[in-house]
């Protein structure tokens, strides 16, 4: 039997997508029902240079449209966005402390709302000059996948949401076609009644 001789930058490679895919972060979208007049708040413990991205789409209730809010360490608040769908903030801390994030429906006080997020974050290393390029290459294709998946759950609720609406103007013309329908024999029921009563008065006249 003949062997063939496998380069260097092969079995590197190789190396690089085997690590990533083991050091990659485990990233799972969460959904919260935040009922009317009420907020859901989470908070994170992160330190100087760490980043963190928070991405939410509303995935049903009222208007689609809800609160949201960051606040670092003292309760600053860092970023804020009113009653929107869909959002994403991403920031790097500059102190060590808690980060909390609040999903609010305060606005609303008949309707509930459902709220898909995800946050994924990235632990700041610094670099003491040893780094060798491969673990570099590891952590920028681990943060590219981390990227393509929140992308992808995002995707993935979009579509839910559109479903339903589908599905929900759907019911809504096959409903109002049968209401329709009704009324048009109703109507056409109502005629001859009166057309064969109208007949029989004359006949009798």
């Amino acid at each position: 039997m003949r062997w063939t001789p496998v380069s260097s930058r092969a079995v590197s490679s190789c190396v690089v997508v085997v690590v990533a895919f083991l050091f990659v972060s485990v990233v799972h979208a969460h959904t919260i029902d935040v009922g009317a007049a009420v907020k859901e708040c989470f908070f994170e413990d992160l330190h100087t240079e760490d980043k963190m991205t928070v991405t939410y789409q509303v995935a049903g209730g009222g208007h689609l449209d809800i609160d949201f809010w960051l606040s670092g360490p003292g309760d600053r608040v860092m970023n804020e966005q009113r009653r929107r769908d869909t959002g994403t903030y991403s920031f790097t801390a500059e102190v060590d402390g808690r980060y909390t994030y609040c999903f609010s429906n305060e606005m609303s006080t008949v309707t509930g709302k459902t709220v898909s997020f995800n946050v994924h974050g990235v632990m700041y290393v610094e670099d003491d000059g040893h780094t060798a390029p491969i673990e570099k290459e590891i952590r920028t294709l681990s943060q590219a996948l981390e990227a393509v998946k929140d992308e992808q759950e995002y995707i993935v609720v979009r579509e839910r949401i559109h479903r339903d609406t589908a599905e929900s103007t759907n019911s809504r013309v096959k409903y109002w076609s049968i209401v329709q329908t009704l009324m048009l024999i109703s109507v056409c029921a109502f005629q001859v009644f009166y057309l064969k009563r109208f007949f029989e008065v004359k006949r009798a006249v």
